[in-house]
């Protein structure tokens, strides 16, 4: 029976901390003809980890999306874009923290009907007129809305395939050339997006030039020393940095011996955005960035740049807010389980602020005595305390009452000491002192007032049982005097 009841108060406890999933802002269900490079928004849920997001042609399916993994943004524009003149079916599903994802209602929506060529594409990486670019780039281009696939050609000269001719690459938006392209050239690219009712096939040229080979920054080694020298910077750079919600806006600095830095917002199926060229970066939200640390180095072709880089999330947190602390008494100890909430990852302690903490706000075999339990956020924003309970006895009863109508002590009824918050009564039976039960008081009441079905009883002793929601029963008595 205590093992049932301990794993029904585990899920009361993770129902109870759930987030409530949102309802999609756009498309909502049922929409008809979305457009096709359509923004999926959702109000944002805080206190999560992330989204994933699931697409699909049949309900329940995933052929266009299989659980994307969005981050922290509630927008997401699916990067190349939404099949046409389709019923698609869409799941929103939250991260939260140390628990499993919380799949929210599925809805449905059809996209629009396509008759038109798509538009005209750019390069991303590297965009036009781009210098000093790596020989072995990849190309990466723009979604053009409405388009299935793209034709491709490069060349060495303006007009040229002799690198790639009229290639079809298909529906994607990126292309890794099999060879190393040509150092110290000019390489011109033209891409034609193309879908079911054809192509534009006038699209602009563009066009950028590769630098050194790679392999000029690779480590080399002092000839006369035996050391390692490193071309590119040294980082050092964590995958996650947690800012508490009330620094924002925040700066991230690095140490880091470099000539040169650059900061990058990136963004779900976008360019990046440059933020900061110095040793600092002002971050205004959370999300996903990029740090890139660089030297100029000299070489045979002129001066090339190594470049190092890390990609890092940035995750607001703050300090977390104790909901309640519920306790269970078992025959080995009583099971211990807080109920924190708050934009944070937290960890938990007892006793000791110092710890050891643990991910779980479950404590289980807790001897009996005074405790008290520490939520801390990991990120830096904070440790809360509270007390728990000490374990109520006699002592903690009223010893008499006197009912006589003047309005001083005229119920008996049990009162909660301040440093015992959470324990809560539930019912007190009240008997008389041959065991007879005379009447039973909960919680909101005033209390017993010495009576039995409206006559007032005599002086003596009387003897009350009091069970509390935590299943602790205490039994006692105490005196009515008049």
């Amino acid at each position: 029976m205590g093992r049932f009841v301990f794993i029904a108060f585990q899920l009361t406890w993770f129902f109870s901390t759930a987030q409530v999933c949102p309802t999609i802002s756009y498309p909502t269900n049922g929409t008809l003809d979305v457009p096709v490079d359509a923004t999926i928004t959702w109000p944002a849920v805080q206190g999560i980890n992330g989204y994933l997001l699931t697409i699909g042609t049949i309900p329940g399916g995933t052929d266009v999306l299989d659980s994307q993994p969005i981050g922290v943004d509630n927008f997401y524009t699916p990067p190349l874009g939404l099949p046409e003149n389709t019923p698609l079916y869409l799941t929103l599903s939250l991260i939260p923290f140390d628990q499993p994802p919380i799949h929210c209602e599925e809805i449905t929506f059809t996209t629009i009907d396509v008759t038109e060529p798509p538009p005209c594409t750019f390069l991303i990486a590297p965009d036009n007129n781009a210098a000093n670019v790596t020989i072995i780039t990849e190309i990466v281009w723009a979604y053009a809305p409405t388009a299935t696939g793209y034709i491709l050609s490069m060349g060495s000269e303006p007009g040229g395939t002799d690198l790639v001719d009229n290639l079809d690459v298909g529906n994607t938006v990126r292309y890794v050339p099999p060879e190393d392209l040509p150092q110290d050239t000019e390489i011109f690219v033209t891409i034609i997006p193309y879908n079911d009712n054809g192509d534009l096939n006038t699209c602009t040229e563009e066009s950028f030039i590769t630098g050194a080979s790679p392999y000029a920054c690779d480590p080399v080694i002092d000839e006369d020393t035996g050391e390692t020298i490193y071309l590119k910077p040294q980082i050092e750079f964590p995958n996650l940095v947690g800012i508490c919600s009330d620094e924002l806006p925040y700066t991230i600095s690095t140490d880091d011996i470099a000539d040169g830095f650059r900061w990058f917002r990136t963004n779900s199926g976008s360019a990046e955005t440059l933020l900061s060229e110095t040793t600092s970066v002002g971050i205004t939200e959370p999300g996903r960035y990029r740090y890139e640390a660089y030297n100029f180095v000299d070489g045979a072709n002129g001066t090339i740049e190594c470049a190092s880089t890390k990609l890092f999330s940035v995750v607001a947190s703050e300090v977390a807010l104790i909901e309640s602390v519920e306790v269970i008494n078992l025959m080995n100890g009583k099971t211990i389980t807080i109920q924190a909430s708050g934009n944070g990852d937290y960890e938990f302690a007892m006793d000791n602020e110092i710890g050891p903490y643990q991910d779980s706000p479950i404590f289980s075999n807790v001897i009996d005595g005074g405790r008290v339990v520490f939520v801390r956020d990991k990120n830096g924003c904070g440790t809360i305390s509270r007390s728990v309970d000490r374990d109520l006895d006699q002592s903690d009863f009223p010893r008499f009452f006197t009912p006589n109508g003047d309005g001083v002590n005229d119920f008996w009824q049990f009162i909660d000491p301040p440093e015992n918050f959470e324990q809560s009564l539930k019912v007190i039976s009240i008997f008389d002192r041959f065991g007879n039960f005379l009447t039973q008081i909960g919680p909101n009441q005033s209390g017993w007032d010495g009576s039995f079905n409206g006559r007032p009883l005599p002086a003596s002793d009387y003897w009350f049982k009091a069970i509390f929601r935590n299943r602790q029963e205490i039994r006692g008595h105490f005196a009515l005097k008049r």
